[in-house]
This record gives C-alpha cells, structure tokens and sequence, in this order.
C-alpha cells in the first residue's frame, strides 16, 4: 500500500461528510449524482468512485453482467462545443486506459472482461439528457504474458 493510499484512507475516515463545491465543480459533482442514479437503474452495481491513479482518475468503476466497467462522466450545457461524449479525447482515453491498469493492480483483480464506458449528459431549455455510451472505446489488445 502506498503512502498516497494511507493518506486518502485516513482523510476519508476522519472527514464523515463529502464537502458540496460550488461553480463549475459542483456542476460536476451533480453530473455524477445523476450519472450514478442512471447507472443503478441499468443494472449497474458500482464498485468504487473517483479512483486516484498516477495517469489520472476514473469517475466510476461498476460491473454490468460480470464486466468491469471503467465509466467516464462527461456533461455540457449545450452542444456550442460539440456534445459531451465527444470531450472523451484520445489523450483522455490514454489516461483512463492507464488509470484501468493500476485499479486492476492496485486491487488485484485478475484477467477478467473489461470496458470502457461514457456517460454523456446534456442540459439545455428543455431538460437533461443521460445517455450511457457502453464500450465507448477500446484499450489496448491483452498482452501475452511474460514468460
């Protein structure tokens, strides 16, 4: 375990109530609220939140009919800059490409199926739109292991 991990486990356990942002940051936060509400009403049972990695962080780790789904949350508020799924850039998926790899590490999970998905809201004049992109996009082929 790593001295980052204490840390967080240790700042989780002496802070009982998460902290509400304002701005931007609490638009976010909403996002993902009603991201994981929608994500539990399709039959996803999340596993972990807001994973911490070196390459970056993952917004929801859940399990949809035995895969493990590594879940990007992306909203707009209107599609002036192209719709939400669309912000997931390639460099973007690097990140949470190399993010999945340390969870499946760091929790010791070993070879099971595994996908990548997007969950794209958009607010506009006449309400909120969640869509659930599933295998929005691929990681790299399964390495051969080592010998």
């Amino acid at each position: 375990m790593t001295p980052r991990v204490i840390l967080e486990r240790l700042l989780q356990a002496v802070s009982p109530r998460k902290s509400v942002y304002r701005g931007l940051r609490g638009v976010g936060q909403r996002w993902e609220r009603l991201a994981e509400r929608r994500l539990t009403e399709q039959g996803y049972a999340i596993r972990d939140r807001n994973f911490r990695a070196m390459a970056g962080e993952i917004d929801f780790v859940g399990e949809e009919n035995g895969v493990l789904c590594f879940i990007e949350v992306k909203g707009r508020r209107g599609t002036a800059f192209g719709l939400p799924g669309e912000a997931v850039t390639d460099d973007k998926q690097a990140r949470i490409i190399r993010a999945a790899e340390e969870y499946l590490l760091r929790k010791r999970i070993g070879s099971v199926p595994c996908r990548f998905d997007v969950v794209s809201i958009l607010e506009s004049g006449s309400g909120t739109e969640v869509t659930i992109l599933r295998d929005a996009f691929r990681g790299p082929a399964s390495r051969a292991p080592r010998r």
